[in-house]
């Protein structure tokens, strides 16, 4: 056809798995070549099983139109990050996509593509899933696979009054992030879209976890939320100086032009989308860790927020779903 682009080559499901996902599988043999029903994954003597599962829809977990390659990537880091949280070192996983029918072939490829630049980054493989069309919006959900040492996975239900409450690094980028995308805040280097679209998971801190934390989980829904995921399952009560809490740059310039710095605060440890770790340690542990201490772990319920010893209310702590 002169002058016009030649059509692109539209997929039927079992096309899409072979020319797309099966190149995923990194010639895993437990994914059968994505020709079979189910993966048949072999136990592994002397570890447990890790297993996690995260969905994305559009308009809710990313916004309308996002580039399908970012998405693919931030949910492959989302679960990376709840294994990260667990003291588990991941493996493989399973992907279940729902396309509507206006995402064409080269959006399609180019979800692939994120899935195959973090899959090698990280060292993963595709074993299986399904994928599907949708009237509504974009959805997609992965199921991923980790090992920990036998009995040595890291709980919520461990943290023990006494401990020190840690964040592993800033608090608040994710948020500001997606105000960024949205156009809200200001974001000239681009560091901020980046945090909120691609955050790094804390697999640096794995090994360390096992070693010396009581309790952990990963900042996703906010600081104050995941903090009290904590705090429900130890059946303690975890208190935070808000203060301590690390920012970055970018993090300290926004809290500096807020009129009420309290609530600013606040805001920025209940906003979600961190995806960095808060932990518990007992004092002769912690120092193990070499993290920021930003509260205690205390006898009694829930979390009590505080910003230079004055208590804040901090509403629901985070984002819930309806």
């Amino acid at each position: 056809m002169s002058g016009a682009e030649k059509p692109q080559e539209r997929l039927d499901e079992f096309a899409q798995i072979a020319r797309l996902y099966r190149p995923l599988t990194r010639g895993a043999p437990e994914a059968l070549n994505l020709l079979d029903d189910a993966a048949v994954i072999p136990q592994r003597p002397g570890f447990d099983l890790v297993v996690t599962k995260d969905a994305m829809v559009e308009g809710v977990h990313f916004p309308e139109g996002e580039a399908a390659d970012l998405v693919a990537r931030k949910l492959l880091r989302v679960n990376l990050s709840d294994l990260a949280a667990m003291g588990a070192e991941a493996y493989g996983y399973f992907l279940a996509t729902a396309w509507p029918e206006a995402a064409g072939p080269a959006e399609r490829a180019a979800f692939a593509e994120g899935l195959r630049i973090d899959g090698e980054a990280f060292d993963l493989r595709l074993l299986g899933g399904d994928t599907v069309s949708t009237r509504g919006p974009r959805v997609f959900s992965l199921t991923l696979l980790g090992w920990t040492p036998a009995g040595r996975a890291v709980l919520r239900s461990g943290a023990r009054p006494g401990d020190l409450v840690m964040v592993s690094g800033p608090i608040g980028d994710g948020w500001l992030g997606l105000q960024a995308v949205l156009g809200e805040v200001a974001d000239p280097h681009g560091d901020l879209k980046r945090a909120y679209r691609l955050p790094d998971p804390r697999l640096d801190l794995v090994e360390a976890l096992r070693e010396a934390a009581s309790a952990a989980a990963d900042v996703s829904d906010g600081l104050i939320a995941d903090a009290g995921h904590i705090a429900a399952a130890s059946g303690v009560a975890l208190r935070l100086d808000l203060e301590r809490t690390p920012l970055s740059e970018a993090g300290r310039s926004w809290l500096a032009a807020q009129p009420d710095r309290d609530r600013g605060l606040v805001q920025l440890a209940t906003g979600g989308d961190d995806y960095e770790l808060v932990l518990t340690a007992a004092p002769d542990r912690a120092a193990r860790l070499g993290l920021p201490v930003i509260g205690v772990v205390e006898a009694g319920a829930g979390v009590h927020a505080q910003v230079e010893g004055r208590p804040v209310e901090t509403g629901q702590g985070g984002w819930r779903h309806p």
